[in-house]
């Protein structure tokens, strides 16, 4: 996701440098141009060599060398550098670039580049409580440096506490946050729903189906990306959510029904991919229903019908998108669902088509509209998320 773009990648003289090279080669994996530095401390913990083999590239670490055309490399280095990330980033590195110092390559490459800049401190958490420590991270925010806040843990001192560097994987996705896709749903506010709902027989047993959340979660994921400003309304599921998303979980489809009826009057757009449950038990048992000889019924009653719901208070503007998973008669079935229930857009699928079915990770959606049908092919379930997103974005005209 990262074709395409270069990326400046900061080591400092923290016991966390290690870490960095797994980040390097998870950035190199995405496909990303990434250019190291190194501080001299940093070489200490770990030898500029191994970045040079990750990246197939030369690591700089000091400035001023006799070649000219290294004396002015930080320019040049500047000049095509399309994000900063200085990880892991010491208490010194902090205070040096909160306050414009520039004495060694790091710091004078930093200074002249106007690309994004990411920061992730890693120190012992007394360095990291330090009012002057936060006066600096506070200074950097100013000057619109993202800050990415420590995790908390045993350190390498042996203190326990806040001052760790993240996962290489989770500095991944920052990086990925600003540089995987155009931020063309920068200012919009999607409230999107995923997963199954739970609908409770006693304190054992529930009523359920086979939806496994993937759509909804590569929706919100895919929005994100994307800029958007966005709100995941999900049942329970075995997949983590995507990052800088606001989740709210669920269980019941009453639960999803306030949850979705509290948040959508603020929302520009409303993808409602979750598969709410039609019924629920009409009574529940506090106590585990026994075994008994013979059959069993078991008296159910309908649930609130929440597209329904958010068609008839759809406030001008706003966008409403739900979904249809048929066996049979998909087309009519989605058409009459788009009417009755006052929905600009039906994402239908058929269950018995391969790729289209619950659990997978690619999708065969029928993008369904009042004056049209858009068929879409056999696709990874991000890419459908994509061209689902698109399409909202035309047809609502924004």
């Amino acid at each position: 996701m990262l074709q395409g773009k270069t990326v400046l990648l900061g080591v400092t003289g923290g016991i966390a440098a290690y870490k960095a090279a797994a980040l390097c080669s998870a950035l190199v994996k995405q496909h990303a141009a990434v250019e190291v530095i190194m501080t001299e401390h940093a070489t200490e913990f770990i030898a500029p060599l191994t970045f040079e083999q990750l990246t197939g590239r030369r690591t700089i670490v000091n400035t001023f060398d006799r070649n000219f055309t290294h004396q002015v490399e930080h320019i040049s280095l500047a000049h095509r550098t399309d994000l900063v990330l200085i990880a892991p980033a010491t208490a010194n590195i902090c205070a040096k670039v909160a306050h414009g110092l520039a004495d060694d390559m790091l710091t004078t490459t930093v200074l002249a580049c106007k690309c994004p800049k990411l920061i992730a401190p890693a120190m012992n958490t007394n360095m990291y409580e330090n009012p002057v420590t936060q006066d600096n991270l506070d200074l950097l925010r100013r000057y619109s440096w993202e800050v990415i806040e420590p995790a908390a843990g045993r350190l390498a001192c042996g203190d326990v506490g806040k001052g760790k560097m993240p996962e290489p994987e989770d500095l991944l996705q920052h990086v990925l946050r600003h540089l995987a896709l155009p931020h063309d749903l920068t200012g919009k506010r999607i409230l999107i729903t995923a997963g199954p709902t739970q609908e409770s027989l006693d304190p054992v047993r529930y009523l359920t189906n086979h939806s496994t959340g993937k759509m909804g979660y590569a929706i919100a994921r895919m929005a994100m990306l994307r800029g958007a400003d966005v709100t995941l309304i999900t049942g329970p599921t075995s997949i983590a959510p995507p990052p800088f998303v606001t989740v709210v979980p669920v269980v019941s489809a009453q639960d999803m029904f306030e949850a979705v009826a509290a948040h959508s009057p603020s929302c520009d757009w409303i993808i409602k991919a979750a598969a709410v449950a039609d019924y629920t038990p009409a009574d529940y048992s506090d106590d585990k229903v026994k075994k008994k000889d013979g059959d069993l019924s078991i008296p159910l009653k309908r649930t609130q019908d929440i597209l329904q719901y958010l068609g008839d208070h759809k406030r001008p503007g706003q966008f409403l998108c739900g979904f249809s998973m048929e066996t049979r008669d998909m087309l009519e079935n989605s058409r009459a669902k788009l009417e009755k229930k006052h929905v600009d857009m039906i994402c239908a699928n058929n269950l018995k088509v391969a790729g289209a079915g619950f659990g997978v990770d690619t999708n065969v959606l029928t993008l369904i509209t009042a004056d049209g049908v858009e068929e879409l092919p056999l696709l990874s379930k991000e890419e459908a998320a994509c061209r689902i997103l698109d399409t909202i974005q035309i047809r609502s005209g924004k």
